[in-house]
């Protein structure tokens, strides 16, 4: 098990410095305005102010410190197992622009690396999607040759440098990885300055698209621009039905200080369920150890603390590790037809753009998109817009749509109808739970000083009732994806309002009593 020792935090953003950019500056105006300082909006931001535009990137918290602080940072093109299943539905040609457009933004990040000498831990790796048991063997041997067709560097390989034996894996060589963290920074430093600006700790709660300009409506005021791209993992605005086209997803991280003589060249991933994904990075002189799993949809499991004892168990026993010194876990929108939206907010919308559903393969995802909304911008042709059209046809009717937009409407009916509890006498130090006050879904936290603290159950989004979130100490909603910290204040989109806050307390026999 995880030590005292162990940090609950992200190590990419352990590992470097916090950022204090400008204060807000009311009435800014700029040619593009940029909601989310990830890796999408920060490339856009980049490549946007190297083209000459003014621009203005707003962040709710700090610099690169959401879903892209949290993430896995392999760059590459291999996504598990997806080119038959492109290929299958798609056809070869959309499914050959996947994989294109996936291997360019790979040599957009080592060209950037190289020509403006970030120094970020880059370095090419190979990556592979391996297969323990024989009985997923075929579908590895069909995913090579798939990919092989579309002219990918795909091998089959039946030795990795795992210390276990596999069945065999798809080989990606010329990949790479690099520290995610390092990486935006550097981008961040770039845009300040020529009438261009960075905004942290600016939650944006609305952006109206008018006849001359967008207007962005901060909490600290507002900027006008001619364009806006909302880069914040799920759009915070509700047009285009975005978090009804995908489903939001959370997994867990850890990191273990590993020798480098036994630590394993390339970065893997397995498949099947509780599949684990690897790679390490350099780390105090030696390596770091990641190993990641143990997904789950968002809002649906309370006890996450126990997610990452597996992949604890499983770094001791196939590594050989002795500590555990990082855990964490991320989130991501996953598309059901497994290509992002890349593009326009709705067809009516002529100056608002979007990104999302990069389906756990952010690097990668994330600057193509950041490629093709520049583009965009532009007015510049890009091969890859038709395939990746955020106004697409979205397969409802698919298995994956039918069960998770039917889980979000079981969520919305079902539980309001749950039979609460309105004690929180067995509430230890530390947790929470929902419990019903007179009718009311309320959210109860008891910190470790044995106060209560409670919020509104009811999702400030679109009213589904909130989840306890033991690892995060977090409401996660488990309809859309959104959550808020045990105070209530907005943690993840697509709310962008706080819960409301609640006075209560515990009478003798531990009901919850309004104050």
């Amino acid at each position: 098990m995880s030590s005292p020792s162990t940090k609950p935090i992200s190590y990419w953003i352990d590992s470097t410095p916090q950022t204090d950019y400008s204060e807000f500056v009311e009435n800014t105006s700029v040619d593009v305005a940029i909601v989310g300082a990830g890796i999408v909006g920060l490339t856009a931001a980049h490549r946007l102010k190297k083209a000459g535009k003014t621009v203005a990137v707003i962040e709710s918290k700090k610099v690169a410190t959401g879903v892209s602080g949290h993430t896995t940072a392999k760059i590459t093109a291999l996504h598990q197992l997806i080119y038959q299943d492109l290929i299958s539905q798609l056809g070869q040609e959309k499914a050959n622009l996947y994989g294109e457009s996936n291997q360019a933004a790979i040599e957009y990040i080592a060209n950037l690396v190289e020509t403006e000498q970030i120094d970020c831990d880059f370095s090419r790796q190979n990556a592979y999607t391996f297969a323990e048991s024989v009985k997923q063997l075929d579908k590895v041997e069909a995913e090579v040759e798939a990919a092989q067709s579309l002219g990918l560097p795909a091998s089959f390989v039946k030795k990795t440098s795992l210390p276990f034996p596999i069945s065999g894996a798809i080989q990606f060589e010329n990949q790479a990885q690099f520290h995610v963290r390092k990486y935006l920074l550097h981008l961040a430093n770039s845009i300040p300055g020529n009438g261009s600006y960075l905004f942290e700790d600016t939650r944006v709660e609305d952006v109206k698209e008018e006849k001359t300009a967008c207007r962005v409506i901060t909490r600290r005021g507002q900027i006008t621009a001619k364009d806006v791209i909302v880069a914040t993992n799920i759009p915070i605005l509700d047009q285009g039905l975005f978090f009804a086209k995908a489903y939001p997803k959370r997994s867990y991280l850890i990191g273990a200080p590993i020798d480098p003589e036994k630590a394993p060249q390339g970065m893997f991933i397995g498949t099947g369920q509780n599949y684990r994904s690897i790679r390490t990075t350099p780390y105090n002189g030696r390596l770091l150890l990641l190993v990641g799993g143990e997904g789950h949809k968002t809002g649906e499991v309370t006890e996450t603390d126990k997610r990452f004892l597996p992949l604890e168990e499983y770094a001791r026993a196939r590594f050989e590790v002795n500590s555990i010194d990082y855990r964490w876990s991320s989130q991501d929108m996953v598309s059901f037809d497994k290509l992002p939206y890349i593009g326009k907010l709705t067809p009516l919308h002529s100056h608002i753009y979007v990104a999302t559903g990069l389906s756990l393969w952010g690097m990668t995802k994330g600057t193509l998109s950041g490629m093709l909304l520049c583009d965009m911008i532009l007015e510049q042709e890009n091969p890859w817009l038709n395939l990746y059209d955020s106004t697409r046809a979205t397969p409802f009717v698919s298995k994956t749509s039918i069960k998770e937009n039917a889980d979000v409407a079981i969520h919305w009916i079902g539980d309001r109808f749950k039979g609460r509890q309105d004690s929180v006498s067995e509430l230890n130090p530390g947790e929470g739970k929902v419990v019903d006050l007179e009718g009311d879904q309320v959210a109860v936290y008891r910190d470790e000083k044995n106060k209560l603290h409670a919020v509104s159950a009811v999702c400030s989004h679109l009213g589904c009732v909130v989840n306890w979130n033991e690892a995060e100490k977090s409401w996660d909603c488990p309809c859309h994806g959104a959550r808020f910290d045990c105070e209530g204040q907005v943690l993840h989109g697509p709310a962008t309002k706080d819960l409301s806050n609640l006075q209560v307390s515990e009478d003798q026999e531990g009901k919850v009593v309004s104050v």
